[in-house]
């Protein structure tokens, strides 16, 4: 099965349409990958959606959205959410 990594960077891929050579986990959404706002929101929420199991949703509190600048970053916050690699 997929990483967490593999995962959190198809998603933004898929979400953000950047190359899957930029993400990497120390690019920074809106400095390396070039996220506006908007694109941020629609990555969390996709985010959550990608990491949410049955019964037991992943939700991404707007303060802890703030605090997720790079995507070691989500990385981190899914694991530190119990989730671990498949």
């Amino acid at each position: 099965m997929a990483t967490i990594f593999e995962r959190v960077k198809q998603v933004t891929v898929d979400r953000l349409s950047v190359d899957e050579d930029k993400v990497v986990p120390e690019a920074s959404f809106t400095e390396t990958l070039d996220a506006d706002s908007l694109d941020l929101v629609e990555l969390i929420m996709a985010l959550e959606e990608e990491f949410s199991k049955d019964g037991a949703p992943l939700e991404i509190s707007d303060e802890e959205a703030e605090s997720i600048r790079t995507v070691a970053d989500v990385i981190a916050f899914v694991e530190a959410k119990g989730i671990q690699d498949s």
